[in-house]
């Protein structure tokens, strides 16, 4: 395939913004980048795409996501509403993921990959739980990502918040898929926790032992104050010591949120090589605070931008960051979009090409063949310089017409190739009312 007649953002670094050039993909891979002129006389057979001199970049990344949560839109919750995170959990999260069957985790996840599709997300890294359907749940998963066609990984939550039997055999899950996916092309596999506050220390040494060679975890840490309550009563340690006892940290594990974290949590992140994934937009709904994200980068940590089951209109989740640090501290000159773009581009990037083995996020000779089509007409000059500024309060999530993954087309000219929206949301319909009901019959 020869892309040709399109402006090219690289996200190299040096990021570059190419006039009127192509790019040809072979194999999955982008093979070369050059002058439109240029790359038509080197490729005369290739199969020509017009891109209409639209912007081509790579797709984006989501860092920390839950599928499972999709039929949560516009679900009701009995009685009064949640006063605080814990209550969030105990009255939404926890009654939700335990009414849901086989067949909604397959559509929960559908739900949110043809979101993905349309709104140029081309990588999501999930943490999924549905305690009364475990064994088999990351294969239903990695099934409906196979029919997208996108990337993803996946982990299953481990908890003792619904007893020993389902925390073992969250477990066993876990393993057996990291064992599975280990040729898959397009899923990978880590190993998911719930969190300090739902984890006994059987139950994380047990995940340490059971913890493939080579593998890390997926955890939230400290995204409200409870979670450090619970592991100081629990331990007389704070959260992220605790998990360094336990061995969880370390250069393959995400830690999301770390809204909670002192000084020395974040020594430890960061001597760990620990990733950290912000979601804003859910740390403001849940009220949970404003993750210290300048200090964990200073201090050298990956902190990377996921959105926590938000919808995965991932520039949305730019606009959420650029602002929240902002107001949260009273301060213009905190978050630049500079910032933002290290977070959303470059660590996203790093932290989705360990798992595939990679690279990715960038256009480049070698590079995973995993592209949008952005139709944005700069109303003032556009430069490397402040592209960042462009894409904070010039670009929309519907201004992506065409999203390719592995030299593939998942959707061209806004028109969906892989999934069928209006079939899956029909069924997502019926099933919702389903589990709304389960889900109120727990209270």
């Amino acid at each position: 395939m020869l892309i040709s007649n399109a402006t090219l953002i690289t996200w190299g670094q040096p990021n570059q913004i190419l006039l009127d050039h192509a790019v040809y993909i072979d194999g999955g891979k982008i093979i070369a980048l050059g002058p439109d002129v240029e790359l038509r006389r080197r490729f005369p057979d290739a199969n020509l795409v017009d891109a209409h001199g639209q912007l081509v970049l790579p797709g984006n990344i989501c860092a920390h996501t839950h599928f499972y949560g999709a039929f949560s839109r516009g679900m009701a919750i009995p009685g009064d509403a949640p006063q605080n995170f814990s209550e969030i959990l105990e009255k939404l999260w926890w009654p939700l993921d335990r009414s849901l069957t086989d067949e909604d985790i397959r559509y929960s996840a559908l739900l949110c990959l043809a979101d993905a599709i349309r709104h140029g997300t081309t990588t999501l890294i999930d943490h999924h739980a549905s305690p009364n359907a475990i064994d088999g749940s990351l294969d239903i998963l990695a099934d409906a990502v196979d029919m997208a066609g996108v990337r993803s990984v996946l982990c299953y939550e481990v908890t003792d918040r619904d007893g020993p039997e389902r925390a073992r055999a969250g477990i066993a899950e876990n393993v057996r898929f990291i064992n599975r996916s280990q040729k898959a092309a397009r899923v990978a596999a880590t190993f998911g926790l719930h969190a300090s506050l739902s984890l006994s220390d059987e139950t994380l040494e047990a995940c340490r032992a059971a913890l493939p060679q080579g593998n890390g975890f997926h955890i939230h840490v400290a995204e409200a104050q409870a979670d450090q309550n619970d592991s100081l009563k629990r331990s007389g340690m704070r959260v992220v010591d605790r998990l360094e006892k336990f061995g969880i940290l370390g250069p393959q594990t995400i830690a999301a949120h770390c809204v909670h974290v002192d000084a020395r949590e974040i020594e430890l992140l960061a001597g760990s090589d620990t990733w950290v994934t912000h979601q804003p937009r859910s740390n403001m709904n849940n009220a949970v605070g404003v993750a210290p994200v300048e200090s964990l980068l200073r201090a050298g940590v990956k902190v990377c931008l996921g959105n926590d089951g938000f919808s995965n209109t991932m520039w949305d989740e730019w606009n959420a960051a650029y602002l929240l640090h902002k107001t949260g501290h009273g301060d213009p000159r905190q978050m630049s979009a500079y910032t933002v773009t290290e977070m959303a581009i470059y660590n996203n990037a790093a932290l989705a090409g360990m798992f595939f083995g990679e690279e990715m996020g960038i256009l480049a000779p070698g590079a995973a063949a995993d592209l949008i089509f952005v139709d944005y007409n700069a109303p003032t000059p556009m430069t490397t310089e402040n592209l960042p500024w462009h894409m904070l309060f010039g670009f929309r999530n519907g201004m992506v017409t065409t999203t390719i993954v592995d030299g593939e087309f998942l959707m061209k000219e806004r028109q969906l190739l892989t999934l069928d929206e209006k079939e899956i949301a029909a069924r997502a319909r019926e099933l919702a009312a389903q589990v709304w009901k389960r889900y109120e019959d727990k209270f």
